[in-house]
């Protein structure tokens, strides 16, 4: 197995952006609680119309971790690579200088693009707050010829941009995130993943005019990716439905001028409630069930677990506070844990094992037990094909991705990937030692003109593929092979 070498933080890179894009135009032969209050989150999709849905949901987030990072991890599974895409770009007639069309547009409004990403960055706002952010590129979009819906089913920092051209044709999704960390503000850098949505839009548009091609460009302003599932929620709620394919990508730290296509963990969140019974911890601690002992040994029995299961499954967990007095044996205890795996079914099987652990602390203490189960985030499911185009658009059509790692971070977009063909690279910014994703180093280095820069020549990328599932037929029923 190829490892490729590591950067300055010790995390494996993918391949080289050193000849990602040029301005001249390109050959054309080179070519997815347990109580019943809870909101009800199943997945219903067929026969829905989205504009019967009415915006009345309880816009109530559910409060999850922070799970996205996506730099590489060298302990991380490797993957298939993707098979080579025909083994050359696709046979378009000579008026489909379509690249020109994509490269020229995004260069045009890289200054206009700078300043969004700006003002989204020195404007942070967390889950489900992203008021300004929602508010400068609704206005941005409807002034560049988009129909605009602001608060998008029933999330009001969500949105959807649209443009349609010509009779017919597939769409193309888009993704937007806007929100911010708590504390250490854009530090996983979705101000460049709002303002590539924006370019990768605008560009698909140029494009489709340009070169008279019909289609419909969704561009999706999604909030609350840091652990709210914004995107969970709208697809639920019909908002990707469609979608021919859904692209976007995310900055990390690694390799310079890197990118991969890597997979992700799934995650899912769960609360756990310890019932006791009170009693005077002096004069009668035997009358008492000690709801505090409870968590103590969840904690120690999952601490025991960990050494037996996978190198790539995490368990984390906090106790919550706890105002109790000392004389007071503790009748509750709350815990919050976050359960990752590759995938869906193999973290089913992690959580059975990590609630072992919670029922016999409760066998021993004699207390009552509650779980209750958060929104999950699948694991990312890239499409090859669609990966294998982004590679191309390197001109070194003879290199191929190399194995790509899992991250360990976890992303709602795994959710779409499972119903949608989807696509989320994960592209290298300059970043200072140390510096990783969801520190406040990578807030500062998300600022740069330097990470603006590697974004717009990924944007450009996406732009083109996008454009192709659009306008090429062939290239459209290729991308179902490895669906």
């Amino acid at each position: 197995m190829h490892v490729p070498p590591l950067d300055d933080h010790g995390h494996n890179c993918c391949f080289p952006l050193k000849r990602f894009l040029t301005p001249n135009p390109l050959s054309t032969t080179n070519q997815i609680y347990s109580s019943s209050d809870r909101p009800d989150r199943s997945v219903k999709r067929a026969d829905t119309n989205v504009k019967e849905i009415q915006a009345g949901y309880d816009d109530i987030p559910i409060s999850f971790e922070s799970c996205c990072d996506f730099h590489s991890s060298p302990t991380g599974q490797s993957l298939d690579p993707p098979p080579t895409y025909y083994g050359v770009l696709p046979q378009f007639d000579t008026k489909y200088d379509f690249m020109t069309t994509i490269v020229t547009t995004i260069d045009t409004i890289d200054s206009a693009l700078r300043s969004l990403s700006l003002s989204i960055h020195d404007h942070p706002e967390v889950m489900f707050e992203e008021h300004h952010a929602h508010d400068i590129l609704t206005k941005f979009m409807e002034s560049h010829g988009f129909v605009v819906t602001r608060h998008y089913l029933g999330l009001q920092t969500a949105w959807r941009a649209e443009f349609t051209h010509g009779k017919g044709g597939r769409t193309i999704g888009i993704n937007a995130e806007m929100d911010a960390l708590p504390l250490i503000g854009h530090a996983c850098g979705h101000n460049l993943i709002a303002v590539s949505g924006v370019g990768v839009a605008l560009a698909i548009k140029s494009a489709l005019l340009a070169h008279n091609v019909s289609g419909k460009v969704v561009l999706l302003g999604t909030p609350g990716e840091e652990g709210g599932g914004g995107k969970v929620t709208l697809l639920e709620r019909g908002g990707y439905t469609g979608m021919h394919a859904c692209l976007m990508c995310h900055p990390s730290a690694g390799s310079l001028n890197s990118m991969t296509t890597g997979s992700c963990l799934a995650m899912e969140p769960i609360d756990v409630e310890f019932f006791g019974r009170s009693a005077h911890a002096g004069n009668a601690p035997w009358e008492g069930a000690n709801a505090l002992d409870a968590a103590f040994l969840a904690y120690s029995n999952v601490s025991v677990l960990r050494q037996q299961i996978k190198p790539d499954h995490r368990i984390t967990g906090v106790i919550q506070g706890c105002k109790a007095a000392t004389n007071v044996i503790p009748d509750y205890a709350q815990m919050h844990w976050l359960l990752r795996a590759p995938d869906r079914d193999q973290l089913q099987h992690l959580r059975e094992r990590v609630e072992a652990c919670f029922r016999g602390a409760v066998i021993a203490t004699g207390c009552r037990l509650q779980i209750t189960q958060g929104l999950p985030y699948h694991d990312l499911r890239q499409n090859a094909v669609l990966g294998t185009l982004v590679e191309a658009t390197s001109l070194i059509l003879p290199q191929r991705f190399p194995q790509a790692a899992t991250f360990g971070a976890s992303t709602d977009f795994g959710n779409v990937s499972y119903e949608v063909p989807s696509l989320h690279p994960s592209f290298a910014i300059p970043t200072q030692p140390g510096g990783a994703n969801h520190t406040p180093e990578f807030a500062v280095s998300a600022r740069s003109i330097e990470a603006h820069k590697v974004c717009m020549i990924v944007t450009k990328g996406l732009a083109w593929t996008g454009f192709l599932v659009l306008a090429d037929d062939n290239f459209y029923a290729e991308r179902w092979r490895i669906l």
